[in-house]
């Protein structure tokens, strides 16, 4: 009797132990399972190559692998798609632009994703447009370029692609000021740039690393950038706040988020290690600074907060550009 109650006990107890790591495992799974990172661009663009950046750091600070995987293409809306649907564990987040999280929904009369399916993590970086003019355009100031285009409303400018950044940003500027310019999309900044320098096209909104080479070598003029300091890579450029323009805002934003459902727990750690690496020093001047953004790093419920406003401000800039994508 007492070696069948002691064979019971020890049964009970392998058993206990066996069920306690099975929890252990199952709890544990996701911290032993890469991390993926989806980004709606190729491969080398700015964005892609913060997000590889950001994901060494988070990589070797959680001990374990953070994979970029670029699904590009459709207005981010097949990495928005493909982040949606993945399984709610902690193991899958995606970096992307207002596009996602505001932009669409009015580009577009039906999206293949709902911005309620993520669970907002944390605005990461601030991208500032810089406000260029071909180089013999009589105008050095906005105040300047505003005057002049109402003298000339037929001027031109370039954007990038119907319902882009820099369209909106433009379309926007016009809408607040009164002016009537004339649109012009190209397939790619390079070819904008490329014809602005040209003489072609007369003004644009430029990501300020692609537009500062021109400057340098006085292909193009730079009238004022967005953002609330001037840029590092264009000390000499006033903001449009400077400019007399403080009402007007021409940038945009990289943000993170996660499948609906992710735990709180997963969502915080990302955001605050995430802000921890974009504000360190070395990576800001390494990593952030050269491709013409500004670290943000803010918290979910931050980050929630600023959508409000944003996707408000959104539906009006989608509205006076006249933009629709289908």
């Amino acid at each position: 009797m007492k070696s069948l109650t002691h064979l019971i006990a020890v049964t009970a107890w392998v058993a206990l132990l066996s069920l306690t790591g099975l929890s252990s495992a199952q709890a544990q799974g996701p911290a032993n399972q890469p991390v993926r990172i989806v980004v709606p661009y190729t491969a080398g663009g700015p964005a892609d190559v913060l997000a590889r950046a950001l994901g060494q750091q988070l990589s070797s600070k959680w001990g374990q692998p953070v994979i970029v995987d670029n699904r590009p293409g459709a207005n981010e809306m097949i990495a928005a798609q493909e982040v949606a649907r993945a399984p709610a564990d902690g193991t899958t987040f995606l970096i992307a632009s207002d596009a996602v999280f505001s932009l669409n929904r009015h580009l577009y009369s039906k999206l293949p994703y709902e911005p309620t399916d993520f669970v907002p993590v944390s605005r990461l970086v601030t991208a500032n447009l810089m406000l260029v003019a071909r180089f013999d355009l009589p105008v050095n100031s906005v105040r300047e370029l505003v005057a002049y285009s109402k003298r000339n409303p037929q001027m031109t400018y370039y954007s990038v692609g119907t319902g882009g950044v820099n369209h909106l940003a433009m379309a926007w500027f016009n809408s607040i000021n009164g002016l009537e310019m004339v649109h012009v999309p190209y397939k790619g900044l390079a070819q904008a740039l490329q014809d602005i320098a040209g003489g072609r096209v007369d003004t644009g909104f430029a990501v300020i690393g692609g537009a500062v080479p021109l400057l340098q070598t006085g292909k193009l003029k730079a009238l004022a950038v967005a953002g609330t300091r001037r840029s590092v890579l264009a000390p000499d450029v006033p903001t449009f706040a400077e400019a007399g323009y403080g009402q007007f805002d021409a940038s945009f934003y990289f943000a993170a988020a996660a499948p609906k459902g992710t735990s709180a727990a997963a969502v915080n750690r990302f955001a605050q290690d995430a802000s921890a690496i974009l504000n360190s020093e070395e990576f800001k001047s390494k990593q952030v600074t050269p491709l013409g953004f500004e670290p943000v790093g803010d918290s979910p419920d931050q980050f929630s907060a600023f959508l409000v406003n944003d996707r408000q401000l959104a539906e009006k800039k989608v509205k006076v550009s006249g933009a629709k994508l289908d």
